[in-house]
């Protein structure tokens, strides 16, 4: 696989990974009572940069371990660039509390809103895939429907979880 496809692909799969972490942090402040705009954007900041750097962490570890050297230059470039989309997974729930702190909507609403935004882009993650598989609309429909499920499934659990 080329480098520029192998580190595009890597980058998908931490923007899904951070997609559906930010899922459970935006629907965990939904259920607290006491959370305000800037203890949630705290936390969901927080949230996004605690598992760039533990990703960061682990790629310089795994890239020690395998090679006997930590990653520097061009392997440290390559390994910031695919694990940046930890980081935008913040970007709309961050922006959505922002819209919630100026009282154009109540903050529950702003971290449903991005729950289901990040659903709806996990579906269309898994339609895209779906449809570079090579099965045509069926085939994307379903792989968009399983993406989605399990983000529906992640805010589920912890929306009952009551946290």
């Amino acid at each position: 696989m080329p480098e520029d496809v192998e580190a595009a692909t890597e980058r998908l799969k931490e923007r899904i990974y951070a997609t559906i972490t930010m899922i459970s942090v935006v629907v965990g402040l939904s259920a607290s009572d006491e959370v305000e705009s800037a203890g949630a954007a705290a936390s969901i900041a927080t949230a996004a940069l605690g598992v760039w750097l533990a990703a960061l962490v682990a790629d310089q570890q795994a890239h020690h371990t395998v090679a006997g050297r930590l990653a520097t230059g061009r392997e440290l470039r390559r390994l910031l660039h695919v694990s940046s989309p930890l980081l935008l997974a913040a970007v709309g729930p961050l922006i959505l509390v922002g819209v919630a702190a100026l009282g154009a909507m109540p903050l529950t609403t702003a971290l449903l809103t991005s729950a289901v935004v990040d659903i709806a882009a996990l579906f269309g993650w898994g339609c895209l895939g779906g449809l570079r598989m090579g099965g045509g609309l069926p085939t994307a429909l379903i792989a968009g429907v399983v993406d989605a499920a399990i983000g529906t499934a992640v805010a589920t659990v912890k929306a009952l979880a009551g946290h």
